[in-house]
């Protein structure tokens, strides 16, 4: 099990390392290619000029959609990993278009890639959950654009420079974008252009007010909430190879001074204070109920290597257990019971190993006060009892 996951982790990292490779290469040759002057190559003799600038353009748009493609396979969408299949063929033909020494490299990256991004198509499965407010300004925005396409081309003889699709998309983005140029215009004698013109106006505003909200809530959303020492969901999602601690108790602390890397262990609690606390000092918290399904999945139960539950409490300690154990059934679950009665309840809740820490403590005690010297080949008998005792037969 550990092998596949390994194996699957790999092939997401060379796609997404790949993909990154196109973008880039996309950008600079468009970019390259943008003000060229003649072609070179084999093809310098088939493709126009005119459609070697145009695929220079179009090039590094997209390189830049590639880009994010790139933020969405790292986070193991499935939307993203549909439009990489879509855009690789693109980049291939823009770069053949261009016909280009620059270019070369540019298809025959995206020839390799595509097979890989096919043969990896399982790793992306999560899909993307759009709120209602982004549907409805993305729909806004379409719907202001469609508006003023299709009413400035019907008005075009009322216009001036206006006479395809292409100047009234045009005209409807700069006013609508509050940009512009002032190269397109109503016609003076034309109420109806004026007012158009003017409908136009609020209702692209207004959609790209909406858009623009929507974009830059869930920025100022994750700053606020690192500032209360709390994770986003996209940095929850980075989580991969990790230990999972479930819950907020007396032995969190020695094991995270245990544990020592920071970076592979994540903490489920509802404990906000101690969350804020341990967030500042560069520990990955969520702050929920770590019984509940969601949490977990949120926190990377699929991708850990194994979680620890050491709370105060018995009861919320095997709920969180029964949960994790649903959620994945082969990772390893190692419980602490705070009343050693429990031991048996946590072991049939799931846990694979349970330890008393009671009962290791008081049994350590005991030793010292008779006497013995070999305390540390005692604690380690006494630990590797307690893992023959207490682990859960597979």
């Amino acid at each position: 099990m550990d092998l596949r996951h390994r194996l699957r982790d790999h092939g997401a990292r060379v796609t997404v390392s790949l993909v990154f490779a196109v973008a880039v290469l996309s950008v600079i040759s468009g970019i390259a290619n943008i003000g060229a002057t003649h072609l070179v190559g084999t093809l310098g003799t088939v493709v126009p000029p005119a459609v070697q600038r145009a695929a220079g353009f179009t090039g590094a748009l997209t390189g830049f959609m590639m880009f994010a493609s790139v933020m969405g396979l790292r986070r193991g969408l499935r939307s993203a990993w549909y439009s990489t299949v879509l855009l690789l063929p693109l980049t291939a033909a823009q770069g053949v278009a261009q016909s280009h020494a620059v270019s070369v490299p540019l298809v025959v990256l995206s020839v390799v890639s595509f097979p890989v991004v096919v043969a990896n198509r399982r790793r992306f499965d999560r899909e993307i959950h759009l709120s209602t407010t982004q549907i409805a300004a993305s729909a806004a925005v379409i719907g202001a654009q469609a508006y003023g396409t299709a009413g400035t081309y019907a008005l075009r003889e009322e216009f001036g420079n206006v006479s395809t699709l292409v100047d009234a998309f045009y005209f409807t983005l700069v006013t609508a974008s509050t940009v512009g140029f002032g190269d397109v215009t109503p016609a003076p004698s034309s109420p109806t252009a004026k007012l158009f013109t003017m409908s136009v106006i609020v209702v692209g505003v207004a959609s790209f007010g909406i858009a623009i909200s929507t974009l830059l809530g869930p920025t100022i959303e994750a700053r606020l909430t690192n500032a209360l020492g709390y994770m986003t969901d996209s940095q929850l999602e980075l989580l991969e190879n990790h230990l999972l601690i479930l819950g907020y108790g007396d032995l969190t602390e020695p094991m995270l001074e245990e544990l020592g890397n920071r970076s592979s262990t994540a903490i489920v609690t509802t404990d906000d204070d101690h969350a804020r606390e341990l967030s500042e000092r560069g520990y990955s918290v969520l702050v929920d109920d770590p019984s509940d399904e969601d949490p977990l999945r949120r926190a990377g139960i699929a991708e850990a290597r194994a979680i620890l539950v050491a709370t105060n409490d018995d009861a919320q300690d095997a709920l969180a257990i029964l949960t994790a154990a649903e959620l994945n059934p082969d990772i390893p679950i190692i419980a602490a019971a705070t009343n050693r009665e429990n031991v048996d309840k946590l072991r049939r809740a799931g846990a694979d190993t349970v330890i008393s820490p009671a009962s290791i403590g008081g049994r350590l005690l005991v030793e010292s006060a008779l006497g013995a010297k070999d305390m540390e080949g005692f604690a380690d008998r006494l630990l590797n009892e307690v893992n023959g005792a207490e682990t859960r037969e597979p």
